[in-house]
């Protein structure tokens, strides 16, 4: 069951042991998924905020 997380901060903390992320950008939306070993954690962020976000990601990038 995939966990939703609305924390910036904790998205890129959990980025660090992911195995992947994966980035579906949508009309107003990007929607990042990253898979851990355990569970599958999404974020939900503005086009606008996005592009910084993905910078400090510490995964491999999947677009989607």
């Amino acid at each position: 069951m995939p966990t939703e997380i609305e924390d910036v901060e904790d998205f890129i903390k959990f980025s660090e042991r992911a195995e992947n992320c994966r980035i579906k950008r949508l009309e107003n939306i990007v929607k990042l998924k990253l898979r851990t070993s355990r569970r599958l954690y999404t974020l939900k962020v503005e086009k606008g905020k996005a592009e910084e976000l993905i910078k400090n990601l510490k995964c491999e990038i999947i677009e989607v």
